[in-house]
Parts: C-alpha cells; sequence; structure tokens
C-alpha cells in the first residue's frame, strides 16, 4: 500500500515512511473498499428514475388540467420539469466536488449535522407516508372503500364477492407477501431495473386505453369541452397554486439521486438518465392529463378512477374499467419498492450513522431486519388506519418541497466547494422563491377550503 507521502519532494524516496498494514487489517477500509458495484445501466436508470416520478399522482393529473386549462397546465409540467433538472444538477456537482455519496452527507457537509438530520427526518417522513398511501390506494383498488356512505366495491369483490380473503388485509397481506417484500430484498436499486420497466409499460397502458376512449368518444361526438385557459367565473387564482404539489410531488425523484447515481459506471452519465426520464414523465403526464380532460371533461375527479368506475355500464365498459384498475394496481406495486430503497437507506443512515459498521447491503442481519420492520409497519399502519393518508398529504407537501427544491438551492447558495457561478445563484434564489411561496399559497389555500368544507 502506498502512501501520498512517498511523493515526498525533500528525499525523492519512493519508500513508504510507513509499512503496509496486515491483510487481514480493517484499516480505513470504507474508504479503500467500494462495497457498491458501478455497473449500472443508463437505461436501467432511466426505468428506476421514471418509475419514482410516475407514482400513483397519475390519477391526479387530468383533475389539474380542469384547473389550469390546457396551454398552462401543459406549461406548468415543463416548468416543474426544468426546474427539477436545475435542482438535480445543483446535486450532481455538489456531490462530485465533496466527499460524500448521500444527500443527507451532501447537505451536511454544508450545513453541518442539523442539515444532514432534516434531510433524513423530510425523506423519512415523505417516503413512509408514500408508502402507506401506496397500500392504501391498493387496498381500496383490490377491496374497496366506504366514501360519504356509499360503498364502493373492489375488483376481488366484484369478481368473487365478499369473503374473508377479499378482506383488505387479507388481499394487502398477499401483495405484499409475494410481490412488494421479494422486490425490497434486492440490495442494489439497479436490480430494480426491470420491475420498473415493467411499471412504466403499465403507465403507458393507462395512456393507451385512455387514449384509445377518448379518440372513439370524439369520433362518436361524445367528448367534453376543453378548457385551454382557467375559468376565473370557476376558479380562483389561489386555485391554481393548490395544482403546483401534485406536480411538484410528480417530478420529486431526489431522494433516489444518489443510489442509483453510486451504481454507474460513470457518474456523468447521470445527467443524461435524468434529462431523458423527465422527458418521459412529461410525455405521460401531459398525454394523461390531455386525454383524461378530453373524456371526462368538468365532471374529472381528483381521483380518475372514480370516473372509470361511473362510466363502467357496458360489458365493454366495466372490461376496460378492470384492466385500467388491474393495471394501475400492478404499477403502483411496483412503485413501492424503489421508493422503499431510500426510506431504507436513510433510516440505517440514521439511526447507525455513528457507528463504525458495515455498508447496510453488506450487513445481512441489519439489511433483513430493517426491510421486515418496514414492511410490517407500512402494512400494519395501512390496514388499521387507513384515513391517515390525509395527515400525509398535508405533510408531505411541505417536505417533498424541501427534498425537491429548497435544499438543493440552498446548498448552491451556501456553496462549500466553490463552484457556483453568479448564474446558478440567481437561479436558486429563484427557485427557493417559487418553492416557498407556491408551497405557503398552496397550504393556505387547501386549508382554507378544508375548513369552509366543515363549516
Amino acid at each position: 500500500m502506498k502512501h501520498h507521502s512517498e511523493s515526498n519532494s525533500i528525499t525523492q524516496v519512493v519508500t513508504p515512511l510507513l509499512p503496509p498494514p496486515p491483510p487481514d487489517c480493517d484499516y480505513e477500509n470504507t474508504q479503500q473498499e467500494d462495497p457498491i458495484p458501478q455497473d449500472g445501466s443508463i437505461s436501467g436508470a432511466v426505468f428506476n428514475i421514471s418509475t419514482t416520478m410516475v407514482g400513483a399522482g397519475i390519477m391526479s393529473i387530468p383533475a389539474t388540467m380542469k384547473v389550469l386549462g390546457i396551454i398552462p397546465g401543459f406549461l406548468v409540467i415543463v416548468l416543474v420539469a426544468l426546474i427539477t433538472d436545475i435542482t438535480v444538477e445543483f446535486m450532481l456537482r455538489c456531490t462530485s466536488s465533496g466527499k460524500s455519496i448521500t444527500y443527507a452527507g451532501m447537505v451536511g457537509e454544508s450545513f453541518g449535522p442539523l442539515g444532514s438530520l432534516a434531510v433524513k427526518i423530510c425523506v423519512i417522513i415523505t417516503n413512509l407516508g408514500v408508502l402507506i398511501i401506496y397500500l392504501i390506494i391498493l387496498g381500496d383498488v383490490l377491496c374497496g372503500n366506504e366514501s360519504k356512505g356509499i360503498t364502493h366495491l373492489g375488483i376481488l369483490q366484484e369478481w368473487f364477492g365478499i369473503h374473508w380473503w377479499t378482506s383488505r388485509a387479507f388481499a394487502l397481506l398477499i401483495v405484499t407477501l409475494f410481490i412488494m417484500l421479494p422486490l425490497a430484498m434486492f440490495r442494489r436499486v439497479d436490480s430494480l431495473r426491470y420491475s420498473s420497466a415493467i411499471s412504466i409499460m403499465l403507465a403507458l397502458v393507462f395512456v393507451v386505453i385512455c387514449s384509445s376512449m377518448a379518440f372513439y368518444a370524439l369520433w362518436c361526438g361524445k367528448t367534453q369541452s376543453l378548457r385551454i385557459l382557467p375559468d376565473f367565473s370557476k376558479v380562483t387564482v389561489l386555485d391554481l397554486f393548490t395544482t403546483v404539489p401534485v406536480f411538484v410531488t410528480g417530478f420529486g425523484f431526489h431522494v433516489n439521486v444518489h443510489p442509483i447515481r453510486a451504481e454507474l459506471g460513470k457518474p456523468g452519465d447521470m445527467n443524461w438518465a435524468v434529462r431523458i426520464s423527465l422527458m418521459i414523465s412529461v410525455a405521460i403526464y401531459f398525454a394523461i392529463g390531455f386525454f383524461g380532460y378530453l373524456l371526462f371533461g368538468d365532471s374529472i375527479m381528483a381521483d380518475m378512477l372514480v370516473n372509470f368506475d361511473h362510466s363502467s355500464n357496458t360489458h365493454a365498459g366495466r372490461f376496460l374499467n378492470d384492466i385500467v384498475r388491474l393495471s394501475y394496481a400492478l404499477h403502483i406495486a411496483l412503485v413501492y419498492p424503489i421508493m422503499n430503497y431510500s426510506l431504507r437507506a436513510n433510516i440505517d443512515e440514521l439511526v447507525f450513522s455513528n457507528e463504525n459498521r458495515p455498508a447496510l447491503a453488506l450487513d445481512t442481519p441489519r439489511f433483513v431486519s430493517l426491510t421486515l420492520s418496514l414492511q410490517a409497519l407500512t402494512y400494519l399502519v395501512a390496514v388499521a388506519i387507513p384515513n391517515i393518508w390525509y395527515f400525509f398529504q398535508f405533510l408531505g407537501s411541505t417536505t417533498i418541497v424541501c427534498i425537491s427544491f429548497i435544499f438543493p438551492a440552498s446548498i448552491i447558495l451556501r456553496d462549500m466547494h466553490g463552484i457556483s457561478t453568479r448564474k446558478d445563484q440567481v437561479m436558486a434564489i429563484v427557485v427557493l422563491i417559487l418553492a416557498v411561496g407556491t408551497s405557503a399559497i398552496a397550504i393556505w389555500s387547501n386549508f382554507y377550503s378544508s375548513t369552509a368544507d366543515q363549516s
């Protein structure tokens, strides 16, 4: 082992000052060995990033078109995608200039232990809430729910009737044990590329079904009139801001930037993967928003699955409804592992950050116990408290803005590595103003609307 001291300019002797350590010595093991194989592919990174973005919020996009109109809706999608690209570039540049390979560590280099802790807490709150919401949605799709005194049957109950084995608890247990848990046991994020590819294909299936139904309705003259611009006789200016968190959440994949980048052979490939993924997500979001709004018009609901339920009066309608719901349920089940990956990593980094332990992927007892604990926790909460998603929806709309926009912009302004140009700092300030302003207005508007509804 040769040390840096071998380049001593005084003696010009290449003999090390200290003898090499014995083979069994673990001295500075974490610096000398890289436990993460760097053989990930760009295509795998594209699938994993795209799957992180195109999650459960895909069904909420058409409702934003009703509020914004087609043209402003498309512009907002593109704007949020551009800001996402800017903030991810900030993160990649800071990571390349620093020593940390995690999101929390990167922020910790600029803002110390408190900054690192803030990132971990935000990621844990966001991802844990997302995973619980995914399970709740799966339970609603498969086993139905009851809302405002109206019972909606799930796919299993429609097909087989109401039995104990079509109940929410049993159905979610089967999905968790035989789909989610095996995928969650993968120790490398690149190993999820195939399930992520299937997830994206299922999202495209939904786009094809929705667009086919819209074209058929257009041929029959049954399509709804489109709103090109906002109709301020029905919405207010504040209502426009309530749509922004939907898109911010949709493009929020920042928690998986570091795990995916760490497995790429060339870290520079991450820039290409990010931009390709953003283009795919923009295309999917706008296609679903446009065709969903064209198909259902102002009757579009916050969750478009409800509209498909109402339009399933014929055999063909019921068949398409079942396909849409099944593909959506499987899509959600395949998004779950990629979000679980970053949640598990941040919990491990929070709990074992000050201990001299091997990497999580190399410590089988720690990896398995943490994975099983997270699976059990999300399952139990989703079954026992299905209405908890309201709490996570409010809290997540705040933490996701911090993860996606506020933290990346802040590290550029802090500029601990001296890499920020004046243009970078101006863009970071603009991102901060937009993030804080739109988030505050959206939270206040949602709170005011919920208070008005209760009164």
